[in-house]
C-alpha cells in the first residue's frame, strides 16, 4: 500500500529547517518559562523584603510611641508630685503660724484646749502625706539638710553640732521638703 519513496534533498532541506524551527520555538517557549518563573520569583523576593522592612518600622515605631507615653506619664507623675509638695510647703507655713499662735496664746494664759482637734488635723494631714520633721538639735550640721542662719559660741559640744533650731525642716518621703534653719556651735577661741 506505501510505497517506500526517497526523499528528495530539498524535501530533507524542508524537514530539516521545520525540525530546527519547532525546537527552537520550544526552547523559546522554556526559556520564556523560566524568564516569567525568574522575574516573578525576583517580584516576590522585593514584596517579601519591604514587608520585612515594613514590620521592623512598624516595631520601631510602636517601642518608639511606648517610649513616649512612658516618659509622658514619668514627667506628669513629677509634675503632680512637685505640685503636691508646693502645697504641702504653704500648708506647713500655715501649720507652723498655728503652732506659734497656740503658744502665744498659752502663754498669755488663753485656753487653747479647743485648738487641739484642728492641730491633730493639721497634723494627719502632714502624716498621710509622709512629712516628717527633721531631727536637728544635737545633730551634726549636714548642708544638705540643715541652713545655718547663726555661729554661737558653746564650748560644751563639738564644733559644727546644732545648739538650737530657729524653724522646723521637714522630709516629704525621703526628699528634703523645707531645710531646718539652725544655729551651729563653734568652740570659743583661747586667747
Amino acid at each position: 500500500m506505501s510505497e517506500d519513496k526517497e526523499i528528495t534533498p530539498e524535501e530533507e532541506e524542508l524537514v530539516k529547517k521545520a525540525y530546527d524551527k519547532s525546537i527552537t520555538s520550544k526552547e523559546k517557549v522554556e526559556n520564556s518559562k523560566n524568564d516569567v518563573d525568574t522575574s516573578e520569583l525576583k517580584k516576590i523576593k522585593i514584596l517579601e523584603n519591604e514587608n520585612s522592612e515594613l514590620k521592623d518600622k512598624i516595631l520601631r515605631l510602636q517601642a518608639d510611641n511606648q517610649n513616649l507615653l512612658k516618659q509622658k506619664e514619668k514627667q506628669m507623675t513629677n509634675e503632680i508630685k512637685k505640685n503636691k509638695y508646693d502645697l504641702l510647703l504653704e500648708f506647713i507655713t500655715i501649720y507652723e503660724d498655728f503652732i506659734r499662735a497656740e503658744g502665744s496664746l498659752s502663754k498669755n494664759n488663753v485656753d487653747t484646749s479647743g485648738l487641739d482637734g484642728i492641730k491633730k488635723n493639721m497634723e494627719k494631714i502632714l502624716s498621710e502625706n509622709y512629712i516628717t520633721p527633721i531631727d536637728a538639735i544635737g545633730k551634726p550640721f549636714d548642708p544638705q539638710i540643715h541652713e545655718a542662719v547663726s555661729v554661737a559660741e558653746d564650748d560644751s559640744v563639738d564644733d559644727g553640732t546644732i545648739i538650737q533650731e530657729v524653724a522646723k525642716g521637714y522630709y516629704a518621703e525621703k526628699r528634703i521638703l523645707k531645710p531646718s534653719k539652725v544655729i551651729v556651735s563653734k568652740k570659743k577661741s583661747e586667747k
